[in-house]
C-alpha cells in the first residue's frame, strides 16, 4: 500500500502550502502530486513555483498556470509576471495537461478542471450529464479509455461522489478554499500502478492555517487587488459569486 497526497490551487499562499506540508510529512506520503494553479491571487507565486519544483513528484497545469505567461495590460496580471519571471512562467505553461494511473485496480485519471479543458469549470451540482463526462477520455488525455476514478481542482471546493459505481472527486484548495476557510487536499492509499484489484482510500484532509497572516503578506506586499483575495480567505466565498 503506498499513499499519494493531491494538493491544488495553491494561489501563491505561503501559510496554507506550509501548513499543509508540514500535515502531510507526519503521514507517511509516498508522493506528492499537485494538480495545478501554483500562482496568482496570493503574493508569493514565486517562492511555490520553486517549492512545488523541489517537493512534488509530478505537477500538471492549471489554467492560472497557463495564462499567467501571456502577453496582457492588465495590472495584477502584470504585477504576478513581474515577480515570476520568464523562467518560471516557460516551466509553468509547458507542465503536462493530466496525470494517469493504475492503483488497485483502478483506472485514475487526474487533470485540472475537465479531460478536455483547463478552463472548462464543473461544480459538484452541475448536472448529472457534465459530471459524468469527467470520467471521459480526449485528445488532450494520454489514454484513451473512461476513468474509473478521476480527480480535478480548479472549483476549489473540496468533494467525493460516486456516479454509476464510478469516483468523482475534487481535492478542494490548498491557498483559497471556497467551502471552508481551512486549507484542503486529498490522501489516495492503495496499490500504486497495479492493475489487480485490491483497497483503495480517499480521504480529504482539512488543515487550518494562518489567514491573518497570509493577509499581512498580501498587504506588505502591496499586491494589486489584494481586498478580494483577503475577503475570499475571510470567508470562504468566491468574489464572482453572484448575490
Amino acid at each position: 500500500m503506498e499513499k499519494l497526497a493531491l494538493i491544488s490551487d495553491i494561489h501563491g499562499n505561503m501559510p496554507a502550502y506550509e501548513a499543509v506540508m508540514n500535515d502531510i510529512q507526519g503521514r507517511n506520503v509516498t508522493q506528492i502530486l499537485c494538480l495545478g494553479d501554483l500562482v496568482g491571487k496570493g503574493p508569493h507565486s514565486e517562492r511555490i513555483v520553486d517549492l512545488v519544483r523541489e517537493t512534488c513528484d509530478v505537477v500538471i497545469k492549471g489554467n492560472w498556470d497557463d495564462f499567467i505567461g501571456n502577453p496582457t495590460v492588465d495590472p495584477v496580471l502584470l504585477w504576478h509576471q513581474n515577480r515570476l519571471g520568464k523562467e518560471r512562467t516557460t516551466y509553468l505553461k509547458e507542465l503536462p495537461f493530466c496525470y494517469e494511473f493504475w492503483m488497485s485496480g483502478k483506472f485514475v485519471r487526474l487533470f485540472h478542471a475537465s479531460p478536455r479543458s483547463v478552463y472548462e469549470r464543473i461544480q459538484p451540482w452541475d448536472s448529472m450529464e457534465s459530471r459524468s463526462s469527467m470520467f471521459e477520455s480526449s485528445e488532450a488525455c494520454d489514454e484513451r479509455r473512461e476513468a474509473d476514478v478521476a480527480g480535478y481542482a480548479d472549483v476549489h471546493n473540496a468533494f467525493l461522489q460516486i456516479l454509476k459505481g464510478r469516483m468523482l472527486f475534487n481535492t478542494g484548495s490548498v491557498g483559497n478554499p471556497l467551502d471552508m476557510t481551512q486549507a484542503s487536499y486529498v490522501l489516495l492509499e492503495g496499490d500504486y500502478h497495479s492493475k489487480e484489484a485490491g483497497v483503495f482510500n480517499l480521504q480529504h484532509i482539512r488543515v487550518p492555517y494562518d489567514i491573518e497572516l497570509a493577509v499581512q503578506q498580501a498587504k506588505e506586499e502591496g499586491m494589486p487587488d489584494a481586498d478580494a483575495y483577503i475577503l475570499e480567505l475571510r470567508t470562504g466565498q468566491y468574489r464572482g459569486r453572484k448575490k
